[in-house]
């Protein structure tokens, strides 16, 4: 079985929810199982030091995590048109990936959730794919032949899945949303395949 990585921050659990649809989604492939990932919240307090283990949730992610997957799809909610600091700070210390090509040629793929529909989704999910692009990734959108691309009155997008939030963060996600979560969760599955063969 080939295995995707999952990776992500959630503050208030929508990337989360969309993180385990994508899930879904790559296991649709008979070849291919997820692997969910968190990472731990960056303290504004130096001395400050996270527990190993979540209280709760999925496991945070590990170098083992990256050299043993097949794919990578990370998601992140929307910081001010970028990707969390948190997500940020745990690519930031994988330069020794960088340096020994552990991702190269992996198919990799990016979601978000925003606040407001408008709240820079597009730009989030563009940050994400920089650092995929310098580990040499392979990076993967949703086509239109999606058909969810085309209807969806929340989030959606070619550069890959979004979720609309709400200002109060109490929007459920769409049923186009979760479709497009499943669908590039499939994608990248059907891709680390092929790209192994």
């Amino acid at each position: 079985m080939h295995e995707i990585l999952i990776l992500y921050y959630s503050q208030s659990g929508h990337v989360k929810s969309m993180a385990e649809h994508i899930a879904r989604g790559v296991e649709k492939h008979p070849e291919c199982t997820a692997r969910l990932r968190t990472v731990p919240k960056v303290s504004t307090v130096c001395e400050a030091t996270e527990e190993e283990i979540p209280p709760g949730g999925h496991l945070y992610a590990t170098a083992t995590d990256l050299q043993e997957c097949a794919g990578l799809i990370i998601g992140s909610p929307t910081r001010f048109g970028n990707m969390s600091a948190a997500l940020k700070y745990f690519i930031d210390g994988t330069s020794d990936h960088w340096l020994s090509g552990t991702l190269s040629g992996k198919p990799a793929a990016v979601f978000t959730s925003t606040g407001s529909l408008h709240g820079g989704q597009e730009t989030t999910l563009l940050s994400m794919m920089l650092p995929l692009l310098h580990h040499g990734m392979v990076i993967s959108g949703l086509p239109y032949s999606e058909a969810a691309l085309m209807t969806t009155q929340t989030g959606g997008t070619p550069y890959g899945a979004s979720h609309f939030a709400g200002p109060d963060n109490k929007h459920a996600m769409s049923q186009e949303e979760i479709v497009l979560c499943q669908a590039l969760g499939l994608r990248v599955a059907d891709l680390a395949v092929r790209l192994i063969r």
